[in-house]
């Protein structure tokens, strides 16, 4: 019987540094691209994937996550009296979304060990793991073209993405060959992942990106997988750990990635996602032309 990915992992307990003194009092995955939150956009990609289940990671300071997929009696009650049917059936959207769960880390010890903290809730299942600081605008989500793959292979899968020359080395990368499939020449058998290579030392332009589907058996791997750097558990190891038992396949998805972890990615996904809105695209558009011409 084929295993089926039910479960999804949101790695949210960093503290978000990169972009103090924003996320100061308010965790980074909240921060808004144009209205709705960082962390919704994974939450919807990984709803419209067919996961049923959703495992948030938080620690200290991230209660703001937990408030915005929970009901707001107060808001609901003044938005009906006031007759904005429209505001409150997108508020009642989110806390209707889907089933939210959540695992407080109570350190931030790397991703590794946040997806051993969601051990427990995931079972003896294969489950998926999403950072949402990668905002990733594809025609099918991303999450479900890995879905379509883990169905095929029933193996761990890793997104991953075309990144040529130096930018290479702000990657973990993946060491691997082409697999004829039909997903064209976008599949990947891993031998190794080799974390942050410098360019000449980089054994492919396969980057990993913050999207996985893995089988059950990474838990024991994390529990065999020794401190890396920073004495943090790192997922990449037990990921190699991982690969003495079992395949790694890696995907080149279709779609944009953006990088909302970073303050230039996350202006650029703002500006893009508002572009594509039919009540913000055209104004805004103007207004950039006419920006650019007085620069």
């Amino acid at each position: 019987m084929k295993m089926r990915v039910r479960k999804a992992v949101f790695p949210a307990a960093g503290l978000g540094t990169r972009f103090l003194p924003a996320t100061k009092a308010q965790p980074k995955e909240m921060l808004p691209l144009v209205d709705k939150p960082i962390i919704q956009y994974g939450v919807e990609e990984a709803l419209a994937a067919g996961c049923d289940q959703i495992i948030i990671i938080t620690g200290r300071g991230k209660s703001a996550i937990e408030d915005h997929f929970d009901h707001s009696y107060e808001l609901e009650k003044m938005l009906e009296e006031r007759g904005k049917t429209d505001l409150l059936n997108i508020v009642r959207s989110i806390s209707d979304m889907i089933h939210v769960a959540y695992v407080r880390q109570k350190e931030a010890l790397g991703l590794g060990h946040a997806v051993l903290m969601a051990r427990e809730l995931v079972g003896n299942e294969p489950f998926a793991v999403l950072l949402a600081d990668d905002v990733i605008d594809a025609q099918m989500p991303c999450l479900k073209q890995m879905m379509q793959v883990f169905e095929q292979t029933q193996s761990s899968v890793i997104a991953t993405q075309e990144v040529n020359g130096p930018g290479i080395s702000a990657y973990g990368v993946v060491d691997g060959k082409q697999v004829k499939s039909k997903f064209g020449n976008r599949l990947w058998q891993v031998n190794n992942l080799v974390e942050k290579p410098k360019l000449k030392d980089a054994p492919s332009n396969q980057a990993i990106i913050g999207r996985y589907i893995l089988t059950p058996e990474i838990f024991n791997a994390l529990d065999h997988t020794p401190l890396g750097a920073g004495g943090e558990l790192q997922l990449t190891d037990g990921l190699r750990i991982l690969l003495k038992k079992e395949k790694i396949h890696g995907y080149n998805f279709e779609g944009i990635r953006h990088d909302t972890g970073d303050k230039l990615g996350f202006l650029k996904a703002t500006i893009e996602f508002a572009l594509k809105r039919k009540d913000l695209g055209p104004e805004l558009s103007k207004y950039l032309h006419e920006r650019m011409k007085k620069i």
